[in-house]
């Protein structure tokens, strides 16, 4: 059985709720990333959301407001989305699919462990799997 631990990206970097846009952006540009994790330093450190480059750009700059001012915090809505490192590749895509995301944290006794993107999702599925995955996440 191929497992969420098998196809993720190990290593994922957080950043805090507290910490800044412009930090997020430039963690991802260091670590050549497009999402990261939103951590809660009054809650263990637990995930709380996602920031991507997308929501900075969307949400922050183009709204007008200052990303040197506004926080990842500012920008978590709803309840994150995450898999168990121990789970059947298809219970992934089956999570990616239904939720129509296109990143997934993997977590191992309570702790991010890595990420699952659509390139490990591409190295990894048959391409009759891909082609659904991708109808499904990207169909409007």
């Amino acid at each position: 059985m191929t497992t969420a631990k098998d196809i993720m990206t190990p290593g994922a970097q957080w950043i805090p709720r507290t910490g800044t846009l412009d930090r997020a952006a430039q963690m991802m540009r260091d670590h050549e990333v497009g999402v990261l994790p939103v951590s809660d330093p009054s809650n263990d450190d637990r995930m709380c959301g996602i920031i991507t480059d997308r929501d900075i750009v969307v949400k922050c700059i183009a709204a007008g407001h200052d990303p040197t001012e506004m926080t990842c915090g500012d920008l978590c809505e709803g309840t994150p989305r995450w898999i168990d490192a121990a789970s059947d590749v298809s219970d992934v895509l089956r999570e990616m699919e239904n939720h129509r995301i296109k990143r997934l944290p993997v977590i191992e006794d309570s702790r991010m462990i890595g990420m699952i993107s659509e390139a490990d999702m591409a190295r990894h599925l048959t391409d009759d799997q891909l082609a659904e995955f991708v109808h499904r996440v990207y169909a409007s």
